[in-house]
């Protein structure tokens, strides 16, 4: 059977499970996994994934379409549960408590892990009520609040400058880039401390695209970033650490450098230089 690394400094695990990367004494890492299996009904689609993820950092998924990168990804903020025949056997961690926990609120987990899809999907509303959208439904009243925190989200968006004229201007008019920064705003303005992002800029142009990535780079001071692309590219640009998956198994995962130039795998080389994908 071949070796899957979990991307571990220690022995790899060759027959049952992998050994996730642990932290040292000088990391702190957000979001653990642990001998994660996801099945949708008989089909299995992860296979005994386990790895870290560090604190403020941008960690990107990669590997062909139908690897199991978005599956994984929504098991962070439980999105993977609005399916009926979805199981999950393993343990996800969100600073050391278990998200799946039977306690756990997922309406509240959501305020703590905001999610940024592929399309912009700004709800046909005012861009103020765009933004403005996730304090109201948490039953926030107070108006000059709500308007701090749409302002400061925008900003941090890095939007509010181009639209700071036109807040009641309907959302869907915006272009599709500045709409995907009105989606990231939107997310931002609940306070979340994660950010997953499936394939943010994959409708975009290129321009565009360059703009979120500049802002992902920004974000990243504040809240840890994990991201979906099909854009090897974009990985390498943008990303501290990358993992690499393949038909739903965690072939290597480490330092984003390391993974693009001297990856410890032959399938990791395979795929990183074109041959397969």
């Amino acid at each position: 059977m071949e070796e899957v690394s979990s991307g571990t400094t220690g022995p790899k695990a060759t027959k049952m499970k992998t050994e996730p990367k642990l932290s040292s004494d000088n990391e702190t890492y957000k979001l653990r996994a642990r001998n994660i299996d996801v099945f949708y009904g008989d089909f299995q689609a992860i296979y005994d994934i386990s790895l870290d993820i560090l604190d403020h950092s941008i960690t990107a998924f990669i590997g062909p379409s139908g690897c199991g990168k978005s599956t994984f990804l929504r098991l962070f903020n439980r999105m993977n549960d609005y399916i009926d025949s979805f199981r999950m056997n393993g343990r996800i961690l969100l600073e050391e408590e278990d998200i799946y926990a039977s306690s756990v609120k997922v309406e509240e987990l959501r305020k703590k892990i905001g999610m940024v899809f592929q399309k912009p999907n700004p709800f046909p509303k005012s861009i103020y009520e765009n933004v403005a959208y996730g304090l109201r439904i948490q039953g926030i009243k107070d108006e000059d609040f709500i308007e701090q925190r749409v302002v400061e989200s925008l900003k941090q968006a890095t939007l509010y400058d181009e639209i700071k004229d036109d807040l009641d201007k309907q959302a869907l008019t915006l272009s599709g880039g500045q709409q995907q920064r009105l989606c990231i705003a939107r997310t931002l303005a609940v306070k979340p401390s994660v950010l997953l992002m499936d394939e943010p800029t994959s409708a975009l142009d290129p321009i565009s695209t360059a703009k979120i990535e500049e802002l992902i780079f920004e974000l990243k001071k504040k809240y840890t970033i994990v991201i979906v692309t099909h854009n090897m590219q974009q990985a390498g640009r943008i990303s501290d650490n990358t993992a690499f998956l393949y038909m739903g198994k965690l072939i290597e995962y480490g330092d984003t450098q390391k993974i693009f130039t001297n990856p410890e795998k032959d399938r990791t080389q395979n795929y990183i230089t074109g041959r397969f994908g």
